[in-house]
């Protein structure tokens, strides 16, 4: 007996210590949802309706969550943040016409967006627009389609010294009006990966990868796993360089795109345990680009003779 009440003592004394804190303390976590009212605290009892108010009063680094299937709203984004939803839940993001989904504008943070459905059928620009500067920007379990532009646009302009990171995973950018993915860094160095990703349907290329506009020592370092670009208009994956640019992709299906499923100009790219196939012709290869062959590829089927010829390397 009186070891339950020093117990619902215990309990009582630790439930009011919590309500006693300061309200800065419980931003690091807020919620959104559909019965939501952007003049509620955020809290799970008493959430926003849109994800850029969350975004507003959440510490930095701290996580948005939202707690049932509705659509949130598009967000700006200027400091380290997760915005997430749990599997089960849909959390749509529709932009406003002429804009993008998700603007990326932070500088030297780590943003996580995961489980997020971005819809550009508003007349949105880009689904993610990254133009920060030094930050690490993880795309989980996303799916990013019919926007104007591109599903994902890296267009960041970093001073000396930054490097920014992209990782893609588990994620489907598809049925675009320019490309399903677009790295394009201004005078920046970009790292980053792309695994179990899907490019298809989109109006120009699947994947582009570009440092031609990464000047003043900027340089690209990219890998690919295991993924697909299917059915584009342009290109399956274009790479451009001036000689600052190197991009692997292993065990990936680049297939039925209009134009090659490979292109390479001024930089090098590698391909291993790859499968090319079904496009107008597998590879084009220009201006001093490089296209490694490990000599395990599945290349056949393709419409066209290719352009250039395939360098071989051994398994390393």
């Amino acid at each position: 007996m009186h070891t339950e009440l020093r117990l619902a003592l215990i309990t009582a004394a630790l439930t009011c210590s919590q309500l006693a804190l300061p309200a800065q303390a419980q931003r690091a976590r807020v919620f959104v949802a559909s019965y939501g009212n952007d003049s509620n605290p955020c809290t799970f009892l008493s959430p926003c309706r849109n994800f850029q108010q969350a975004v507003n009063v959440v510490d930095a680094g701290g996580e948005v969550t939202a707690i049932d299937s509705a659509g949130f709203g598009p967000i700006s984004i200027s400091q380290p943040i997760t915005i997430t939803s749990p599997p089960g839940v849909e959390a749509g993001i529709v932009p406003t016409s002429g804009n993008p989904a998700i603007t990326v504008d932070a500088l030297r943070s780590v943003v996580q967006l995961r489980g997020l459905t971005l819809d550009g059928k508003s007349g949105g620009t880009n689904g993610i627009s990254y133009t920060g500067a030094g930050t690490r920007v993880e795309i989980i379990d996303c799916l990013i389609h019919n926007f104007s532009a591109d599903g994902i646009y890296v267009n960041n302009v970093d001073v000396t010294g930054f490097t920014s990171t992209i990782i893609i995973s588990n994620t489907i950018s598809s049925n675009n009006g320019a490309n399903g993915i677009n790295l394009a860094p201004i005078q920046s160095t970009l790292r980053g990966a792309l695994d179990h990703v899907i490019t298809g349907g989109n109006s120009q290329s699947g994947i582009l990868i570009s440092g031609v506009n990464a000047t003043g020592g900027g340089f690209m370092d990219f890998t690919m796993r295991n993924s697909v670009s299917d059915d584009n208009s342009g290109d399956g994956i274009v790479v451009l360089g001036i000689g600052n640019v190197k991009v692997e992709t292993r065990d990936s299906i680049i297939s039925n795109n209009a134009f090659n499923g490979f292109t390479v100009v001024g930089a090098v790219a590698s391909l291993y345990a790859d499968t090319i196939a079904m496009n107008n012709a597998a590879f084009g290869i220009g201006n001093s680009g490089t296209l490694e062959s490990f000599g395990n590829n599945a290349i056949a089927h393709n419409a066209n003779a290719s352009t250039g010829t395939l360098t071989p390397v051994g398994v390393q």
